[in-house]
């Protein structure tokens, strides 16, 4: 079985917070509307043992309303802190860990060495450990704002640039695969 099926991303559910249905004009009638439907996409991609690495702004809500949420998610979920977690670490029980940033390595045998290394933060960054090398990095909290640089192996995960929905490790693979990064320290 292909472990890299089970793999997903994304950042800034924003469950509970209904301010941010105007800010980044999400189609939704209401807040309870967005969170039923976010909940609803996430559970037709993620199941139960996957593992979904949320790179933050989880929700902005009471604590009580983000347990409630979070028993209706599907998968393991490790959570890189963003700037709206107050209700997520309230429930930390539900997270497998909640951190600052990560550094993924994801078996791959079309990576270099047989694995990707990923960097995993809810900011966007212009360089990362080992940017030079081929080192992914993803982010949030910029809800589709920062214009993406074909030229970096970088890009934003959040749910409101793929319509609502996790990505697999094969998606971010494969917009990866269309950037025209090239190493800056090659042979010439």
């Amino acid at each position: 079985m292909n472990k890299t099926r089970n793999i997903y991303f994304t950042s800034d559910h924003h469950f509970g917070h209904e301010n941010i249905i105007k800010f980044t004009n999400r189609p939704f009638g209401s807040v309870e509307e967005m969170d039923q439907e976010l909940i609803k996409r996430w559970n037709s991609r993620v199941n139960k043992h996957d593992k979904v690495y949320h790179l933050g702004d989880f929700g902005l809500c009471k604590a009580e309303r983000m347990r409630d949420i979070l028993e209706q998610l599907n998968g393991k979920i490790f959570l890189i802190r963003g700037n709206h977690e107050g209700a997520a670490q309230a429930n930390p029980n539900r997270f497998e860990w909640i951190k600052d940033y990560f550094e993924l390595n994801v078996n791959d045998a079309n990576a270099p060495n047989g694995k990707q290394k990923i960097m995993l933060m809810h900011y966007a960054m212009r360089v990362w450990r080992s940017s030079f090398r081929g080192t992914w990095h993803l982010y949030g909290h910029s809800h589709g704002s920062l214009k993406d640089d074909p030229t970096m192996n970088s890009f934003d995960v959040g749910v409101d640039c793929h319509d609502f929905y996790p990505l697999t490790y094969d998606e971010v693979k494969d917009i990866m695969s269309k950037k025209i990064w090239e190493p800056p320290f090659k042979n010439k």
